[in-house]
């Protein structure tokens, strides 16, 4: 391979904060777009103040940021807005997470910038899009996950609606954003114009609701929490051996049958009026759990996940972050924890791309930036902007 990557010589100014639109520029720049990461100068992204720290810098942004440049950029002066439009000229993709009517009210909204630059890809996330009744509310993860449903469907019978353990609602608006831009890309290549995306945390939720929507709608009853089990098949769930929990998928007939064959030794399952289709195991999902259980408690977690693998049926351990962290597949063969030096963190961990080209190890992870550590790099390099006005600019709170 030459070194290039996918998305080389893409400039994209990154004026997003916290996870959503981060999420989504890191993703450009791990797949090789020149990332500028434009942040107020008193204090930059909110995640830079949020923990964990290590050497008074923060995990959380370094771990969210890596491979962009930071240029700290006061919107709010004339002078600011100039450089701004300066670098849209010369850019490829604005991303932002402002409010609806923010960028507008300086003058720097999507219909303005391609004035500047006809090619501009203009890619928003907000809590619930540009247009609708709550379009100027304020959004956040946990907001997008309550009203979106997910939460109402998360978690045990008899426990309260429940988040899901990570930002679920950011990291598919992130990824959302991502596909959107690129769809906006291709489309580019044929048209020689940029376009506006426009996405919603709320859309994102809902859209990855999959069957549970279609199960409201077939029959009008509203899909409660069923904890660990997936409404549409079974067995399919956490289950209980002698010394722990494992996970077991059957998710079709073929593999049920041989669970009850070859491995619990139970071919009766397969002809008990309660187990015989999928529609009646999922029916009698409690039933079939107590069956299952009362058969694991006679051996250990690992061992019966061997031995279910072997015999072809899905399943696997539960495994929590320092698993995950020393389990050799995803770190030696799947690199989802790559090492970087911080400038102040020094030598850190962080998550590594779920995207892969298997003709082409060139990913290459840089740490994330210092706040404005690259505004001499990008205005005066990049946009030749001389020096002295920079240091200028600087005391006056411009940079």
């Amino acid at each position: 391979m030459d070194g290039r990557r996918a998305l080389d010589h893409l400039v994209v100014l990154d004026l997003t904060r916290v996870v959503a639109g981060p999420y989504c520029t890191m993703l450009l720049g791990d797949l090789g777009a020149t990332v500028i990461k434009i942040e107020n100068p008193a204090g930059g992204d909110d995640t830079r103040s949020y923990a964990p720290y290590r050497n008074g810098s923060s995990m959380y942004f370094a771990n969210i940021n890596r491979n962009k440049k930071s240029v700290t950029l006061n919107l709010k002066s004339p002078e600011g807005r100039e450089i701004f439009r300066s670098l849209v000229k010369k850019a490829d993709i604005v991303v932002e997470n402002y409010r609806p009517g923010v960028m507008e009210k300086l003058g720097l909204g999507y219909d303005e910038l391609k004035k500047l630059n006809e090619r501009i890809i203009y890619g928003s996330v907000t809590g619930f899009g540009v247009r609708g009744p709550y379009s100027k509310r304020p959004g956040y993860d946990i907001l997008s996950q309550a009203m979106g449903g997910l939460m109402s469907i998360t978690g045990q019978p008899d426990d309260p609606p429940t988040r899901a353990g990570n930002a679920m609602g950011d990291v598919l608006g992130g990824l959302n954003l991502t596909v959107g831009i690129l769809a906006a890309l291709h489309e580019r290549t044929e048209t020689g114009k940029g376009k506006r995306v426009d996405i919603a945390l709320l859309d994102c939720v809902i859209a990855s609701l999959d069957s549970a929507t279609q199960r409201y709608f077939s029959d009008g009853k509203v899909p409660e929490r069923i904890g660990n089990r997936y409404a549409p098949c079974a067995p399919y769930d956490v289950f209980s051996a002698k010394d722990g929990k494992i996970v077991i998928a059957c998710g079709n007939q073929h593999l049920f049958e041989l669970l009850c064959t070859r491995v619990m030794k139970k071919p009766g399952l397969l002809t008990d009026e309660r187990f015989r289709v999928m529609e009646d195991r999922v029916r009698n999902q409690g039933e079939l759990k107590e069956i299952i259980e009362g058969w694991l408690s006679d051996y250990g977690a690992s061992e019966m996940v061997e031995i279910l693998l072997e015999n072809g049926i899905p399943a696997g351990p539960i495994n929590d972050l320092k698993d995950i962290t020393e389990d050799e597949h995803i770190v030696k063969y799947r690199k989802m924890f790559v090492e970087v030096e911080h400038p102040k963190i020094g030598k850190m961990k962080i998550n590594g791309c779920a995207v892969k080209f298997l003709d082409d190890e060139s990913l290459s992870f840089e740490p994330a930036p210092l706040l404005g550590e690259n505004n001499k790099e990008i205005l005066s390099g990049f946009l030749g902007m001389d020096e002295y006005i920079l240091d200028e600019y600087k005391e006056k709170g411009i940079l």
